[in-house]
């Protein structure tokens, strides 16, 4: 799977993302402009001991990314959307993409992923969740239906035996 954030802003949301990323085995793409240093404390921290495991990549715009990646099937994680993420049929090499924190992925670019824009149901009128939580949410159900393949699918007590 592929994560793509398009101009993040809160280091500690991309340490998150990052750290989700790392631990599923998930490229993370990032395109600028950053609202942060790649070298800023606040996201190594949220990242934890995780970066030396993570494939990131960087794009300078949008343009560069689809350039990059011309056969990308990019689902837009949009609160504008009118289907929901569970809706969807992901597949191992998709790219599951979201905008910046205070705004979102740019209306320009979402007309052309109509088909392909899914939301997360809220209630009410709730603006938005936080973007790393949202990245959990979407890149979970879309390895669900991989089956989490080549994951980890069990525990094991450290002193005790189930």
């Amino acid at each position: 799977m592929n994560i793509v954030l398009h101009e993040p802003e809160i280091p500690q949301n991309a340490g998150n993302i990052a750290r989700t990323c790392s631990v599923t085995n998930t490229v993370l793409h990032l395109i600028k402009p950053l609202g942060f240093s790649v070298e800023d404390k606040y996201l190594k921290r949220a990242g934890l001991d995780y970066w030396s495991e993570l494939d990131i990549r960087y794009y300078e715009n949008f343009e560069d990314f689809k350039e990059k990646n011309p056969n990308a099937r990019i689902w837009m994680a949009t609160t504008k959307a009118k289907k929901i993420y569970t809706d969807a049929q992901y597949d191992e090499n998709d790219y599951i993409m979201f905008g910046k924190e205070s705004a979102g992925i740019p209306e320009e670019i979402l007309l052309d992923y109509k088909d392909t824009s899914v939301r997360i149901p809220m209630y009410g009128e709730a603006r938005s969740l936080n973007l790393s939580n949202s990245v959990a949410i979407m890149l979970y159900e879309a390895l669900r239906q991989q089956d989490f393949k080549g994951m980890k699918l069990y525990g094991q007590l450290h002193r005790h035996e189930w």
